[in-house]
């Protein structure tokens, strides 16, 4: 189930999102005479393919054109391309291909960038859930899309390859399909518990209007992270032994979790995971160990505590600033996480997204712009 307006830009309004040159280059070919071409479509970094809603809007374009091309994709979407590597070739006449490049980039680039962080987080923690908290991040629905798609695609290669868990759901509807689900998933945001004026007031709520749904609450609001999951945990005790309750630690990276400075914080990893702090660590890995916000060490000292309170099915999950570089900390750190709510998996760098296009072939001879040799077929391919 996806909304019809993420399905980019149709024939009809095409032009006026395509680079004007393009625009021009499509009414000189025309003027002057078609040629058959071939395009090499690559990128500048290592990616995870994720080519589906690139290709999709291509061939609908071409079929609105009655144009006849040939596309063909040299990995498996899910396949780890290396920088450079030309990803696809695309054969058709000049006429019809060369202003669709502008939209078949932008469709292309971001999605496969976001597939390769995906699937690095999952293989990092395979024991873990993972939920895609992107959409209030994207630049409007196409790129929330995208960037479902390219979660997905890296999540089900994590799964095939390491038989990771991978991602559960999204936050939103319309991308909850890329995922097998209906609907989007999450309970409640840090507004419902301002408006309750408690943390358990909140949950009640939310388990009075959804009684049956599980239940996961947000323990972060009034920096009680500590006393709001007992409380919690003692309140909706049924629950919490029957698995359907979870807690969400989101705590803001400028302050400690309830009861953690930063000698405590070392030595709860100490009790639990002392080979996590025995070597060689970045300043970044030693925030995401035993830092600020959601550190290795405050999932360890929630789990502790709740254990010792008696409330070891309780869940817990934890999201702020969840990255492939935070993932690996995490692993290392043996953190035990149940989910992990993320919109980082989202380009970091957006100039690493950019996909290139070059012609490489004009009526079957090879010839491409100096310096892009590397992205002639080799024989065999011919």
């Amino acid at each position: 189930m996806t909304v019809n307006n993420t399905k980019g830009p149709s024939p009809e309004q095409q032009p006026v999102y395509t680079d004007s040159y393009f625009n021009l280059a499509r009414k000189i070919v025309r003027d002057h005479g078609d040629k058959q071409v071939t395009y090499a479509v690559f990128m500048r970094r290592p990616v995870t393919l994720a080519p589906k809603l690139a290709i999709d809007w291509l061939e609908g374009m071409a079929a609105s054109r009655k144009a006849e091309i040939k596309i063909e994709l040299l990995h498996k979407e899910g396949a780890w391309v290396g920088a450079g590597e030309p990803l696809l070739y695309i054969t058709g006449q000049m006429s019809q291909l060369v202003d669709l490049e502008t939209i078949f980039l932008q469709r292309l680039g971001s999605a496969c960038v976001a597939a390769y962080n995906a699937y690095q987080m999952c293989v990092e923690l395979p024991e873990v859930g993972f939920l895609a908290m992107d959409a209030r991040h994207c630049a409007g629905a196409e790129m929330a899309e995208l960037m479902a798609y390219g979660a997905s695609v890296g999540s089900k290669k994590a799964q095939a390859k390491v038989s990771a868990k991978g991602f559960l759901g999204c936050a939103a509807d319309a991308t909850a399909s890329y995922f097998g689900q209906n609907a989007g998933m999450g309970t409640m945001p840090h507004a419902l518990i301002g408006y309750a004026g408690n943390t358990l007031d909140a949950a009640k709520m939310f388990h009075e209007s959804f009684p049956e749904k599980p239940l996961t609450v947000l323990v972060d609001y009034f920096g009680r992270e500590l006393d709001d999951t007992l409380g919690v945990a003692r309140h909706f005790s049924e629950l919490a032994q029957a698995d359907q309750l979870s807690i969400r630690l989101d705590t803001h990276g400028g302050r400690f979790l309830q009861g953690l400075d930063t000698q405590s914080s070392y030595a709860v990893l100490e009790r639990n995971v002392p080979e996590a702090i025995r070597g060689y660590r970045s300043e970044s890995e030693l925030k995401h160990l035993m830092g600020t916000g959601v550190s290795a060490a405050a999932i360890w000292y929630m789990r502790e505590e709740l254990d010792k309170a008696g409330f070891d099915k309780v869940k817990l999950v934890a999201s702020s600033g969840f990255g492939p570089d935070k993932c690996r900390v995490f692993s290392l750190a043996k953190a035990p996480v149940d989910v992990i709510g993320t919109g980082s998996f989202l380009p970091e760098k957006w100039s690493e997204t950019y996909a290139t296009a070059d012609i490489i072939e004009y009526d079957g001879t090879p010839l491409v712009k100096a310096g892009r040799e590397f992205l002639h077929r080799r024989p065999s391919a011919r």
